[in-house]
């Protein structure tokens, strides 16, 4: 397992998450606000129909009509802005992402599925991840034996010569 690695996969999933989030936000916030007019139109609409009935009551039949006609138009309107605003979300740029996102989480799996071999493989055998670190002690063990057998020895042969 190498932890440059975990950190350089989390860092891209953490990036692509970003992206996704905000590809959706922003789609969401254009949706939110397209649907906000439409229902601002369809206000407008409801208006004027409600206006076309009173005109029905009160004034001549062209009034009316010109109401009538300015208020299905105001719905028509309405009605194509939320088709718009109910679209998906541009497609290349999600899957762009998305495909970063998934495989960001297949590195991930990868780098514990070692780490766990490696743990794993520590338990089975432990004597394996000791004797790499034990063969370079005991070499420095003996030299110092050595070294401190051959100071000792040298160390009588001074007194003698004194």
């Amino acid at each position: 397992m190498n932890t440059e690695n975990v950190v350089k996969h989390l860092r891209a999933l953490w990036r692509t998450d970003r992206i996704i989030a905000d590809i959706r936000l922003r789609n969401l916030l254009v949706g939110l606000g397209l649907r906000a007019f439409a229902m601002l139109i369809a206000a407008f609409g409801l208006l004027m129909l409600e206006l076309s009935a009173y005109f029905a009551l009160v004034q001549i039949w062209s009034a009316i009509a010109a109401a009538g006609i300015l208020g299905a138009v105001n719905f028509a309107i309405a009605g194509v802005l939320f088709v718009i605003a109910g679209r998906p979300p541009s497609g290349r740029d999600l899957e762009l992402a998305n495909e970063i996102h998934g495989t960001s989480i297949e590195a991930l799996q990868l780098e514990a599925r070692a780490f766990q071999a490696q743990v794993s493989g520590a338990v089975h055998h432990p004597l394996s991840t000791v004797v790499p670190v034990l063969v370079p002690l005991i070499a420095i063990i003996i030299k110092s034996l050595r070294k401190s057998a051959r100071q000792s020895a040298a160390a009588p042969s001074a007194d003698a010569r004194s």
